[in-house]
């Protein structure tokens, strides 16, 4: 026998061993995603940007700008004696974008919102907190209805809130973490008393002149306590008794990630939840070595980091595993898709956070896959044309597309005589997944309606229809919690894999899948939540669930 005609058997052999097994998609390394533009000019640039239960986007930049392209609805001005650009401003600093209709209209806020934080509480509403000048201790409410707008609370807040963090505890309220000058945390609503507790872990990260510790990264653990990172520090923090439960290795390489050498972070999806001891494990990416905001401010622009840190957090002897990302970035966004893995977007590859100080604008999005072994994590997916620098947004949608806003790296609105012009364009990303070629293997969810209600606990039948070949070991079910994205940080974000306790064909294509919902807070703070069916990492369209 020939080698050459003993190589061709061999690759019939293991085409027919192939074919003789269930159907499972194999995705290659060629670059996917296809970019789409949906709006030329919103008025505004999305420094801020938080996907809502109506299926509505509430964006917003500052009120110090001067005017924007968006004049306020029905020639309503904003009249503000302690604005520092414009005292009467008759345009829109706030856009609230209808997804489904692709329209948006102009909504209205009253003090300056500028580098200021948020979560969704369980209720639905978004409440955020803080900002510049005026809007220090403001909190601010958004309900979601076709008509309603911006309601502030004066002195919301106990402290001056700029450039903080928020989460949303299991009792409903939000923690505010930080901010320039604070070296604390409170809670939103307040009480009586209006208290803010001290957190030195903040003052021991602060480089004097530089920062790199504000917008801490923050994150619930399994065990109620809060993984918070600044600089190059973590800490597992016991807020209700203000106590430090446990002190994380600094990250390899001893690199800022935190503003301005911001890079950013996710915690990974939680799975197994009805295990003893669920695994945690927190991503860091990107950012800027030590001392490139000094330098960028002398008109050097260093390459930016090209490197993410992976940590399981409640192990014994818990250590971060560095991985290198094909492409540095810096003010990079990374969103948990529906089907668990990660999207890396927006960034340029060197400088740092700050007004004129990035360059090399980074267009094309990557892609982690958490579970895949060291060294085939990542993918390089095709780019944007649209530079998005400083004060970019990213979202993920209840349709699985990304939406991407923002871009203004001035001090003003800036659109011509600059390197990257204020961007006030509204574009969506497309992961590979919701190419055609995956229609048959997409389930599509028929029970329950969005949105539902269900409990902590509970058994949760949902109905699919699969048109394709189905694999049914290769189906789950999982629950993504929106965040408030702004400064390459999304607050509040967290996914989690319900599984598949039982699937059954009900006959034409239609399934019947049984899950467990998470069993407490601790796992899931109540809420509205976006459940997907994910069938051999090709996920179906969202619905809304609301978790109480």
């Amino acid at each position: 026998m020939s080698a050459s005609y003993s190589f061709l058997l061999s690759i019939l052999l293991f085409q027919l061993l192939f074919a003789s097994q269930p159907c499972h998609l194999i995705f290659t390394s060629a670059a996917e995603g296809r970019w789409q533009l949906l709006q030329k000019s919103i008025g505004i640039s999305a420094m801020h940007m938080q996907l809502l239960r109506n299926d509505r986007v509430v964006m917003f930049d500052r009120t110090d700008f001067g005017p924007s392209k968006l004049p306020l609805r029905n020639g309503k001005c904003r009249n503000d004696p302690a604005d520092t650009a414009l005292k009467v401003d008759c345009t829109a600093h706030s856009v609230e974008y209808d997804v489904l209709a692709n329209k948006f209209r102009a909504l209205t806020v009253q003090t300056d919102v500028w580098c200021s934080s948020g979560a969704v509480m369980p209720n639905g509403n978004l409440v955020q907190t803080g900002g510049f000048n005026d809007g220090e201790r403001r909190v601010r409410a958004f309900t979601p209805c076709g008509t309603c707008d911006w309601q502030e609370t004066p002195n919301g807040l106990a402290a001056r809130r700029w450039y903080a963090s928020n989460h949303i505890l299991p009792d409903g309220r939000q923690i505010v973490v930080g901010g320039r000058g604070q070296f604390n945390y409170e809670f939103v609503p307040k009480n009586k008393a209006a208290n803010t507790f001290k957190l030195p872990f903040l003052s021991e990260t602060n480089e004097r002149g530089v920062e790199n510790n504000l917008y801490p990264f923050v994150f619930l653990n399994v065990d109620g306590n809060l993984f918070i990172f600044a600089n190059n520090r973590t800490i597992l923090f016991d807020y209700g008794n203000n106590k430090v439960v446990k002190t994380y290795p600094t990250i390899p390489e001893g690199q800022p990630r935190s503003y301005p050498s911001t890079g950013s972070a996710v915690l990974l999806p939680l799975k197994n939840l009805k295990a003893k001891a669920i695994e945690a494990q927190v991503l860091v990416c990107g950012g800027a070595p030590k001392g490139s905001y000094v330098q960028a401010l002398r008109g050097r622009f260093i390459k930016a980091l090209d490197n993410c840190a992976r940590i399981s957090i409640n192990d014994p002897n818990p250590q971060w595993v560095l991985e290198t990302m094909p492409l540095a970035r810096v003010m990079g966004d990374m969103i948990l898709l529906p089907n668990g893995n990660v999207l890396l977007i927006n960034g340029p590859g060197s400088g740092t956070a700050g007004w004129e100080l990035g360059r090399n604008p980074v267009l094309n999005p990557v892609l982690y896959k958490p579970n895949n072994k060291i060294g085939s994590r990542f993918e390089t997916q095709n780019p944007t044309n649209i530079p998005r620098m400083y004060h970019s947004t990213a979202a993920l949608l209840r349709d699985g597309r990304i939406l991407v806003s923002g871009s203004n790296p001035h001090a003003l609105y800036n659109f011509t005589g600059v390197l990257f012009p204020t961007e006030l364009s509204l574009e969506a990303f497309s992961p590979g997944y919701l190419d055609a070629k995956f229609n048959n293997f997409r389930p599509a969810i028929v029970v329950p309606k969005s949105t539902s209600t269900t409990g902590y606990g509970k058994k949760l039948t949902v109905q699919v229809v699969i048109t394709g070949r189905v694999a049914k070991n290769l189906v789950s079910v999982t629950m993504v919690a929106p965040a408030f994205n702004t400064h390459s940080f999304s607050m509040n974000q967290r996914l989690l894999v319900l599984g598949n306790d039982k699937m059954t064909a009900l006959g034409k294509s239609r399934y019947s899948i049984e899950v467990t919902t998470p069993s407490s807070g601790n796992l899931a703070p109540a809420g509205y939540y976006l459940l997907f069916v994910v069938h051999q990492d090709i996920p179906s369209q969202g619905i809304w669930v609301k978790l109480q």
